[in-house]
């Protein structure tokens, strides 16, 4: 029996790892053990509940005012010890958090097999998205199984001399979670103030966007909301207060928006369904939103999910004021474009990522 183990310590790592930690627990062929870093607290115990996934280890490293340097330190002083008592055949970790690439350094540092869930992505500016792009291009150097979501992130790991028999097209996890997460009687209290509106759902949060950018994003929706009274706007508010105190200044308690505090994944995920268009600075939402049916506007200047560009479920709508409120603008008013988008073709797989993964895994280990 090989043993797996499997870390995380995010929201979003926990929602893309949590499908793959219950089908790796299905097969007999492995052990399977879970370690979470606890980079996030709150939410990250929130996803584990709605998956059943209790963790063998918990790092516990999360306190007031943390940075990439603590997060990085503290992982890899905290799991040595642990990697050296479980001595796993293969240490699984997820797309490009400090957790991801602090793991996968210690895995390496310890002789131990690296394989990497949604290997690939790539914007090649390491200073967008920061420092994510850097975390998830050093993670590829280690790695030993590369799950590459599309054939696009297996192209980029070709490209960078990765070895062509260390690669697999799985699809996303993030598609499989899907199947857990949304149902189709799902309600909650605030369906009833949305009403007949169109639901627009807003997640903003990105280091490289604060300040300016973040400012030309709000400006542009309430410019929108100001021109069209028939929407309204959810706003799952990210914990940082720098992003809370420029949307409580710019929203300003407008009426038609709703700055809530961050949704569990069961909620986050039917909202999404709910909504009639995204937008977002976010990652993970550029694959779930297009299983939905919703076009995704993306307020980034590049993104590392290109075939959602190239598919057309997804617009790169930049960080300026005139470029976001046009674009947000003419989904609102064009029918045709609207179409265009929510019924264009998902690129980032079918739901069963995590059985070919396990799969794979059985094979060559």
């Amino acid at each position: 029996m090989k043993k797996v183990m499997l870390v995380f310590g995010t929201r979003p790592e926990a929602i893309k790892m949590c499908p793959l930690v219950n089908e790796l627990k299905q097969n007999s062929k492995f052990e399977t053990i879970v370690c979470v870093t606890g980079q996030h607290r709150e939410m990250l115990r929130q996803v584990l509940d709605v998956f059943d996934v209790i963790p063998d280890y918990d790092l516990d490293i999360m306190k007031d005012d943390q940075t990439l340097y603590s997060i990085t330190t503290s992982v890899l002083e905290k799991i040595k010890p642990i990697l050296e008592d479980e001595k796993p055949d293969i240490v699984l970790v997820h797309g490009d958090t400090s957790t991801t690439f602090a793991t996968a350094l210690a895995a390496f540092y310890a002789g131990i097999k690296v394989g990497h869930i949604e290997a690939g992505l790539r914007t090649y500016n390491l200073q967008s998205p920061f420092p994510e792009e850097f975390n998830r291009q050093a993670v590829s150097i280690v790695s030993e199984f590369n799950f590459a979501p599309t054939e696009q992130a297996k192209k980029n790991l070709l490209r960078e001399g990765r070895s062509a028999s260390s690669i697999y097209v799985t699809g996303n996890t993030a598609i499989d979670a899907l199947q857990t997460t949304v149902t189709d009687d799902y309600n909650h209290e605030l369906f009833e103030w949305i009403g007949d509106s169109k639901l627009i759902m807003l997640t903003a949060h990105r280091r490289e966007n604060l300040g300016q950018p973040m400012e030309n994003m709000f400006k542009a929706i309430k410019r929108v909301l100001e021109e069209n009274k028939d929407v309204k706007v959810i706003y799952p508010i990210h914990k940082n207060p720098v992003v809370r105190k420029v949307a409580n200044r710019i929203f300003n308690e407008d009426e038609r928006v709703k700055l809530i505090e961050p949704l569990e994944v069961i909620d986050f995920h039917n909202f999404l369904k709910k909504s009639y268009l995204i937008l977002t600075d976010s990652g993970g939402i550029q694959e779930e939103a297009p299983s939905l049916g919703k076009p995704v506007l993306v307020m980034r200047d590049t993104t590392e999910r290109p075939e959602g560009v190239i598919a057309g479920t997804l617009k790169l709508v930049g960080t300026e004021e005139v470029s976001i409120y046009e674009e947000f603008s003419n989904l609102l008013n064009n029918e045709q474009a609207y179409v265009e988008m929510s019924k264009a073709s998902n690129p980032y797989g079918d739901g069963t990522a995590s059985q070919k993964i396990s799969k794979i895994l059985e094979e060559k280990l």
